[in-house]
């Protein structure tokens, strides 16, 4: 799986500036690849780039070897007449009924499947709509804060789940929280604060690429996580100049 991103230029109706201008990305092979940056800064609008959802102003994006891809968000909801089960079981694809029994009993919601969607707490909701996207086919999904509104020792035991049991996929991970893009991604894509100007340039960092973090490591984690603020700062301060 391959996606390449050029000259990309993009910006919204009535906005003061274009949100990209001239942007190259290029993201190759299984894995997750993040895109981290505060709020504004551009990393849902990029994802919904390269997911078709909007369409670039200028520049190209060229997809090989992707034959699916998918887009999840972390306000996304469930049609309500249907119990959550009975949900899952209409969108899973043929061959996928053992994973979707693994994934309820994973996320902690096997004993929730009777329910209906607006019943669920949050981030009970979140995580059903996750399983929701695992359970078909596809090569590419991208995570737009899914794991928004889950407790933290919950998100580790998620994103390590899905590293283990999908390795051969490719995923497009958006979240706010350092500690686990520096953990679980492959590669990370750092975007400037907002009200830096139009993008054009991305900062790339190794993740540490774990599938699960353990306590020796803590250091490693640390020196990742003050690897990519620094860079989410430099880069601001190169687009002030």
């Amino acid at each position: 799986m391959e996606i390449i991103c050029r000259n990309l230029s993009f910006s919204y109706a009535g906005s003061d500036g274009p949100i990209f201008s001239g942007l190259d990305l290029s993201i190759s092979g299984a894995g997750f690849f993040s895109f981290f940056g505060f709020s504004g800064s551009g990393k849902s609008t990029l994802a919904r780039l390269i997911a078709g959802l909007l369409t670039p102003e200028s520049g190209q994006i060229i997809k090989h070897d992707l034959s699916r891809g998918l887009f999840s968000y972390n306000t996304e909801r469930l049609p309500g007449w249907l119990p959550v089960g009975e949900h899952l079981k209409r969108v899973t694809a043929d061959g996928r009924e053992e994973m979707l029994k693994r994934l309820l009993s994973e996320f902690g919601l096997t004993s929730l499947t009777g329910h209906k969607f607006l019943k669920l707490s949050m981030g009970q909701k979140n995580r059903v709509n996750l399983v929701r996207y695992l359970v078909q086919d596809f090569d590419l999904l991208i995570l737009d804060e899914v794991l928004a509104n889950v407790d933290e020792p919950s998100r580790n035991s998620i994103l390590s789940f899905i590293k283990k049991n999908f390795p051969e996929k490719s995923f497009i991970y958006i979240s706010h929280n350092v500690s686990e893009v520096a953990v679980f991604s492959k590669e990370v894509f750092v975007l400037p604060q907002e009200g830096t100007g139009a993008l054009s340039d991305l900062v790339s960092l190794s993740g540490l690429d774990l599938d699960h973090p353990k306590k020796a490591e803590r250091g490693r984690v640390q020196e990742k996580m003050l690897e990519i603020l620094q860079a989410s700062s430099e880069s601001k301060k190169h687009l002030k100049q």
